[in-house]
């Protein structure tokens, strides 16, 4: 494309007028006489190559006329739309026009009504036209952008209106004989492909001081910016920084700030957000986004305020960056100044003139400028800001209860989303903010509203907004930023407010707030109140932990209230709700508010809290079991803790050694320890190394860092279940099967085993760097062959019994086959009898025989000698007819 070469600029003229306003070019009237007729006929005869030729032509200075004249003829000719085939003809005539600006004026009036024509449809021919000539199209559209560095204001907003045009398409009265206009966007289309967007951008630097021309120019990027191609080009050039700085340019009608702010936020949403942000970090930029901001903090217009709330949301997507120098420009102190100055009332330069009104806009202002807050809080370079600012006197203004209906200004439902905002806020100011945070009484103020919330004083959340949800008709969501805002702070260990807290009765009235949240938990199951009973059991944790004493405060009402949680329903772990936080935040505040104090573990465990992790614990959730046996082992110094985990049962009549002896066959199984299909072991040499152990290489580590088999210990559960079974016994274990008992050999000699890995890393660590003398290899070698004997012993145990299990089913199956034969044998004997006494009562003679038998049976079993004076009794039974 020709490079336009600026000469001295020419005298001013009056702009044309836009196409949507100029008057009709094809009249009825023109049609009707027969002189336009010939006209017509003589005009669609027009040679564009003639016309560039003539114009090409500067022999003489007698052409220019007919070089008028002639462009006259071919506007004249395309009053109704170029044809494809001949824009990029057209396109040259335009250039040569611009050239022949720089000489001669005169060439300024056909080059705007050329240009003006750009703004009709295209025509085509046939459909495939617009494909066929879209090379051609889009780098004559894009030529037009390059047309503004023709010196001539008239030219430059010609080619704006023209451009605007695109997305304003009419179509024209009359249409040259066998075409048919292009589509509607087909234009449009266009200028992305030709890259529009970017030389435009590039042109705002030749109409820097010329505010009408960039207003003009702000209006067509504005079309363009609604796509989301063009706004890739426009980034590519560098359109947010140009923007940015021409944003305090002095302009009466304040389109330009209009206009401008407009294009950013098209550019942040339809182009890469963080190419955007990052052309905007300059200090400039941002200085400039301060000055103008400011300006329109004191707008009184409607306008004024939507388009400062614009300006604030790009400074908010600023703020978040912290290379952006936001405290550098003042910036992050004006919004600062701002967002408080309503709520403690401090005389202050910065927002001199602004007054709030309490319109719509304004409580928007005022979200956004919390939102600011919250976000400055996370840089630690604004805390002195934030603090000098009374930035945590502002936030705890909110925090009270509501009195009435609606606060004055406010609507009651605004002022009940700025007061959640500004709890929500609170909670990521106030661990930045902590001396502020003690010396305004934070924590009572929260304590005194969480107090309210649980009170039966009639009050009904509105619940409208983001911050508000689940709180429509209860104190809920006050409640919920309070505890967030509550544990924000706690979660820094900070003695002095965990002190402050606990001399308020902070664990008592949490615990209250917990059964309360508790009991409205059973009657309808939500995330807020779940998130609540998260909270208070964390803020428990942290306050009770390492201190007897407020673990006995917590005891006296707080056993009762934490034991149902572990009755929980083990089908809501996996419902999504977050039923499984809930039950590991209570297993954490168990372990800190209960473990350490004798008091409440007997407590505990009288009411049955053993068997209930038990219950928990074979469920063998994998995120359950570490945290679960931990807080068994820490019980385990307890001396009523073995006997409850001796006496639990569990389905079919498991028990809590069987059930720790399949824990750890599990977790040997995660870990891809070596064992054979009777669980026995396999490498005496390294028994309970993991799979992950010995892919590592041997890399040397200085003393102070754990080694592979140290590191396992934490990670891995085989070491707790070893704990247990230590306070537990080895020994007259019910419910256990011979495989547990090849299990159990190994867990026995478990802390034998990691001795030997230790052993085994110092070793190869050793062999790595040195070369140990001859009395550190036999030593070194006589540990690894105790080791190792040590996993041959357990090797033979194993065996041993998996032997005697063998012999003792063996005798059972013996005896169960004797048991089987004696049956058999008797069932045999009773069909015998059976069938003779069928015989007896069906045949005379078979009865004769048994008689028969019968006597001789009898008289066999009398004595031989006989007894004087001793009756004989006659075994005959006189006139019996039955034969039984």
């Amino acid at each position: 494309m020709a490079s336009l070469a600026a000469a001295g600029p020419p005298a001013p003229r009056a702009a044309s007028r836009s196409p949507a306003l100029s008057p009709s070019r094809s009249g009825g009237e023109r049609r009707t006489t027969a002189p336009d007729a010939a006209q017509d006929t003589q005009l669609r005869s027009v040679d564009l190559n003639h016309v560039i030729t003539l114009l090409r032509d500067s022999s003489s200075e007698d052409l220019e006329k007919e070089q008028l004249k002639t462009l006259k003829k071919v506007v004249k000719h395309f009053e109704n739309g170029f044809p494809l085939e001949d824009v990029a003809r057209i396109t040259e005539i335009l250039n040569l026009c611009a050239e022949k600006m720089n000489e001669q004026e005169a060439f300024a009036d056909p080059l705007c009504e050329l240009i003006k024509l750009f703004g009709l449809p295209f025509q085509k021919k046939k459909s495939s036209d617009e494909v066929n000539y879209s090379i051609e199209v889009s780098q004559s559209i894009a030529q037009l952008g390059y047309l503004m560095r023709v010196p001539s204001s008239q030219v430059k907003i010609q080619i704006c209106k023209s451009i605007v045009s695109f997305y304003e398409m009419e179509l024209p009265g009359k249409l040259l004989p066998g075409y048919q206009p292009t589509s509607p966007n087909y234009k449009i289309q266009m200028a992305e492909a030709g890259g529009l967007a970017e030389v435009l951008v590039l042109s705002l630097a030749l109409v820097e001081n010329q505010l009408t021309e960039k207003l003009w120019l702000l209006k067509a990027l504005q079309h363009l910016s609604t796509s989301g191609i063009s706004c890739g080009q426009m980034v590519k050039a560098q359109a947010a920084s140009r923007l940015c700085l021409y944003l305090n340019g002095a302009d009466p009608s304040g389109q330009l700030v209009l206009r401008s702010s407009d294009i950013l936020w098209n550019l942040l949403e339809k182009a890469s957000k963080e190419e955007v942000l990052n052309q905007l970090r300059s200090l400039e930029c941002v200085h400039t986004l301060k000055e103008v901001f400011v300006d329109l903090m004191c707008g009184f217009r409607h306008c004024d305020r939507q388009l400062r709330n614009d300006l604030l949301v790009i400074a908010t997507l600023l703020a978040e960056s912290p290379a952006v120098p936001m405290i550098e420009s003042g910036f992050a102190k004006v919004l600062i100044v701002l967002a408080t100055c309503t709520e403690v009332k401090l005389p202050n330069p910065l927002v001199k003139g602004f007054k709030l009104t309490y319109s719509f806009e304004d409580f928007e202002m005022k979200k956004l400028l919390f939102n600011v807050i919250g976000i400055l809080s996370k840089d630690p370079s604004a805390a002195q800001l934030l603090s000098e600012n009374h930035v945590m006197p502002a936030l705890l203004y909110y925090v009270k209860q509501n009195q009435k209906p609606g606060f004055p200004d406010w609507p009651a439902a605004q002022y009940e989303e700025l007061q959640l905002h500004a709890i929500a806020v609170l909670a990521s100011v106030a661990p930045v903010l902590v001396d502020k945070y003690l010396s305004c009484q934070a924590n009572t103020l929260l304590l005194v509203f969480l107090e309210w919330c649980i009170g039966q004083d009639p009050f009904f959340g509105r619940g409208n907004s983001f911050h508000g949800t689940g709180g429509r008709g209860n104190k809920l969501a006050q409640m919920r930023y309070s505890l967030r805002a509550l544990r924000s702070v706690v979660s820094l260990y900070d003695e002095a407010v965990s002190v402050d807290l606990c001399d308020q009765g902070a664990i008592s009235q949490l615990l209250d707030i917990l059964k309360y949240a508790a009991d409205k938990f059973k009657e309808k199951e939500g995330t807020v109140l779940l998130e609540i009973q998260t909270d208070i059991l964390f803020i428990l944790s942290v306050l009770c932990e390492n201190d007897v004493h407020r673990k006995e405060l917590f005891s006296c009402e707080g056993i009762g209230i934490l034991v149902p949680f572990f009755r929980m329903d083990p089908r809501k772990l996996s419902s999504g709700l977050g039923c499984n936080c809930l039950l590991l935040s209570a297993l954490d505040c168990l372990w800190s508010c209960v473990i350490g104090c004798y008091i409440a573990e007997d407590s505990f465990i009288e009411k049955q809290g053993i068997f209930l992790l038990l219950d928990l614990l074979a469920l063998k959730e994998k995120s359950l079991c570490n945290i679960i046996l931990g807080i068994l082992v820490e019980f385990s110094d307890n001396p009523k803790t073995t006997v409850y985990m001796n006496t639990w049962q569990g389905k079919r009549d498991q028990t809590a050694a069987n059930l720790l002896i399949q824990l750890w066959r599990q977790e040997e199984l995660d870990l891809g320890v070596r064992r054979d299909q009777y669980g026995k072991i396999v490498d005496t040499k390294r028994p309970i190394a993991t799979s992950f152990q010995k892919q590592q290489k041997v890399i040397p580590l200085p003393a102070s860092c754990p080694t592979l088999a140290i590191m396992e210990i934490s990670e891995s559960i085989r070491a707790k279940v070893y704990l247990l079974f230590c306070k537990l016994g080895f020994e007259n274990l019910p419910g256990l099967s011979a495989k547990d008992f090849v299990t159990l050999a190994i867990i026995q000699r478990y802390i034998d085993f990691k001795i030997g890995e230790v052993w085994s890393e110092i070793s190869a660590e050793i062999k790595e760097e040195f070369r140990p003398v001859t009395s550190d290899l036999k030593t070194l070698k006589l540990i690894s062959e105790v080791s190792e004997n040590t996993g041959k012993t357990v090797l033979a145990l194993q065996t041993e019994a998996l032997e005697r299990q063998h012999h003792h089913e063996t005798q059972e199956e013996k005896s169960t086959y004797k048991e089987i034969q004696a049956a058999y044998t008797q069932r045999e004997l009773i069909k015998k009898s059976w069938e003779n006494f069928l015989a007896r009562t069906s045949n005379y003679e078979a009865l004769k025989k048994a008689k028969v038998l019968q006597e001789t049976l009898i008289e066999a079993s009398r004595p031989k000698s006989k007894i004087q004076n001793i009756p004989v009794h006659s075994a005959d039974i006189p006139k019996i007819h039955a034969t039984v």
